[in-house]
This record gives structure tokens, C-alpha cells and sequence, in this order.
């Protein structure tokens, strides 16, 4: 299986992180960040893989650092978890309506680390969870996890609708991208 178990403890978070990418979509979360772990169990879902996450941060204070903590664990578990990458599809990318939310993210598992976002998140809260966040999140995990992401919102008025079509796009993209399709690593490098 390809599985990675993550630790990260700093002054203001600790987090502990496992990852099977060859999963059920399983997904066992406590971060004290409701939102994030409904976002978090909706990629669990579609891409395919089996999530654990105890979290602690400074809460008080508010979710950022939580949040993008949480961000760099899974991108680290996630390469770790793809090894060399050895016949991996190696790109993904999907399409994804969520009622009057249209979201678009592509990806390449090519080891170069890169993050772009474009498009808006109307409201600057959905609860008690700051939108801005997400782009946050999904910059960590683009860094740690050596990966190129593109994330567009191409229609949207509803945030919360807007961030489901994020998180289910990147789960199906992910799932996508570390499809077993054949042998040998997809670079003319020959190393990723």
C-alpha cells in the first residue's frame, strides 16, 4: 500500500497525519476546524484515499495556522505516500459543477511545487471558518507535496458551494493523477 504517516509540532500547532492514497475514502478527523474537516472528508471521498487527522492549534488566536499546518502534513504524506512515482498517470485534473458553483482543477505529480487561483470566494466567512483560507491550505499542500495545482472557479455565487467544488475537484484530480497505468517513472527525465 502506499501509506505515510506525518508528524509536525511547532509552537503553534501539532498535527499527526495518516495517509493511505490506496484507500476506501475513508476519513477519521479531529482539528477543532468543523469546516475544514468537512472539506477534508469530502477529498478523502473522491480522491479515493483513507485520511486520519488529530490536530491541535491555536484556535483562539484563529484557524490560519491550523489550517495551513494541516495543509503542508498532507502534501508531505501524500509524496511520501507516491514514493518515486513509479508508474503513476502522473496528471489529473476535473471538472466539477456544485449547484451554481463550477470549479476546474488540474494537476502534475512532476515534483515541481507551483499553486495558481483564480476566481473569488464571495463571502469572507462560511460559519466560523475565513475563506481565505483555502487558497492557504491548498499552497501548503501544493509546496509539501512537490506538485503543480491549478485552481479555477469558473461560476459561483454561493461560498460554501464554491469550496465543496474545490475539494471534490482536487480529490478527483488526485485520484486521477496517481492511477497505476503502466511501469517506469512518466518523466523523459527518468526521475520525478
Amino acid at each position: 500500500m502506499r501509506e505515510a504517516h506525518v508528524k509536525r509540532k511547532t509552537g503553534e500547532t501539532e498535527v499527526t497525519l495518516y495517509l493511505n492514497v490506496d484507500g476506501e475514502g475513508e476519513a477519521r478527523l479531529e482539528t477543532g476546524i468543523l469546516f475544514l474537516e468537512h472539506m477534508l472528508t469530502l477529498w478523502a471521498k473522491f480522491a479515493r484515499c483513507d485520511l486520519q487527522i488529530r490536530a491541535r492549534g491555536d484556535l483562539d488566536v484563529d484557524a490560519h495556522h491550523t489550517t495551513e499546518d494541516i495543509g503542508l502534513c498532507l502534501g508531505e504524506a501524500f509524496a511520501t505516500a507516491l514514493g518515486d512515482k513509479e508508474g503513476i498517470a502522473r496528471f489529473g485534473d476535473a471538472i466539477v459543477p456544485m449547484d451554481d458553483a463550477l470549479v476546474m482543477v488540474a494537476l502534475d505529480l512532476g515534483g515541481r511545487p507551483y499553486f495558481s487561483f483564480e476566481g473569488s470566494l464571495p463571502a469572507p466567512r462560511v460559519g466560523d471558518f475565513d475563506t481565505e483560507l483555502v487558497p492557504e491550505f491548498l499552497r501548503a499542500f501544493a509546496s509539501t507535496g512537490r506538485l503543480n495545482l491549478h485552481v479555477r472557479v469558473l461560476a459561483g455565487r454561493n461560498t460554501h458551494h464554491i469550496m465543496e467544488g474545490i475539494f471534490k475537484a482536487l480529490g478527483r484530480a488526485c485520484a486521477e493523477a496517481v492511477k497505476k497505468v503502466g511501469t517506469g517513472i512518466p518523466s523523459t527525465k527518468g526521475v520525478i
